[in-house]
């Protein structure tokens, strides 16, 4: 089953990849590796969620924009690579939670991306990760989630 037919089945549909917020590209390919800048979950018009986990959503609501997150890294490896058929391997996830000082869930939160990945990249979707709790994010955001992806030629 190609990526295209899995997101079908999994009824997801790609966004336009979102524009960078200041001066950077959306990702930078090096060798065989494509750095896929932050990005952040945004609703259904496209504006950014905004609010901290742990006192405006609960863990079980940021799992759900860090999923939002995974859909966007998603729409940026199709438009740099010209289609995700080309990812042989998800390397590395780095998901930041903007949360209460309080708020210890950091793992959970990022699963919704490193599930989604897993859904979308059976074999090759298993990546090293770190998820880890601040203070504070761009525009008040809360979740922003980066990626390493290996693709073949």
């Amino acid at each position: 089953m190609s990526i295209s037919e899995r997101l079908a089945s999994l009824a997801i549909v790609l966004p336009r990849p979102p524009s960078p917020v200041g001066n950077f590209t959306p990702a930078v390919r090096t060798g065989n590796l494509l750095f896929i800048s932050g990005l952040a979950p945004a609703d259904a018009e496209g504006r950014p969620i905004v609010g901290k986990v742990g006192a405006d959503f609960t863990a079980e609501e940021a799992q759900g924009f860090a999923r939002l997150v995974g859909i966007n890294l998603l729409s940026v490896i199709d438009a740099e690579l010209g289609g995700l058929d080309r990812v042989s391997r998800v390397v590395k996830l780095l998901g930041m939670v903007n949360a209460t000082p309080d708020f210890t869930r950091h793992p959970f939160v990022i699963d919704g991306c490193s599930n989604l990945f897993g859904e979308v990249f059976p074999h090759l979707g298993r990546h090293a990760r770190s998820a880890v709790g601040v203070a504070s994010l761009p525009f008040g955001i809360p979740v922003e989630i980066e990626a390493v992806i290996e693709f073949r030629d």
